[in-house]
């Protein structure tokens, strides 16, 4: 929490916009309310945003994702982002099913994903907060039953990791 309605600055996150109809608006209100009862005055509470349009994302593989993979798709990145160090996300329904993070490679997160989900990465999709340097953590992924990946791409290895994913038909 920051105090920053005096200075005008906002540190390059922008606040939820008041004039649409983004519940976190109503949210950060709610709180400021609740805070000003405990004592706290004038505080702004920065909210985290993750705004990417959908026309904005590339699908690279010849699979495209049906429209409740890319709600989840949508949902497992945003459920990513505060996750930390090598995160991955599993999630079917809108709901988190398995979270890898914490861990030393990207492969041993999506294990870890994998075991927390069980049954239910049947059918799931996956996020990765950065981009996938081997094809294995796919790999491990399509094993467990993900469908679609979501992640931001830029290894020197993406065409094996796409090929990896061709070759089990996932989006």
């Amino acid at each position: 929490v920051m105090r920053l309605a005096r200075c005008g600055y906002n540190a390059g996150q922008p606040l939820p916009n008041k004039d649409s109809t983004d519940d976190r608006y109503e949210l950060l209100l709610k709180l400021q309310g609740l805070l000003q009862t405990l004592g706290h005055h004038g505080i702004i509470v920065l909210v985290d945003r993750i705004d990417e349009p959908r026309d904005s994302m590339d699908v690279v593989t010849a699979a495209q994702p049906t429209e409740s993979q890319w709600d989840d798709l949508i949902f497992s990145w945003t459920a990513c982002r505060p996750v930390r160090s090598n995160a991955i996300v599993f999630a079917r329904d809108r709901a988190t099913v398995g979270v890898g993070a914490g861990q030393m490679s990207r492969v041993d997160a999506s294990f870890l994903a994998a075991r927390k989900a069980g049954d239910r990465a049947k059918g799931s999709v996956m996020a990765s907060d950065a981009f996938f340097p081997f094809p294995d953590a796919v790999e491990v992924a399509a094993d467990a039953g993900v469908t679609a990946v979501i992640h931001p791409g830029g290894s020197i290895r993406d065409e094996e990791v796409l090929a990896a994913a061709e070759t089990r038909g996932m989006a």
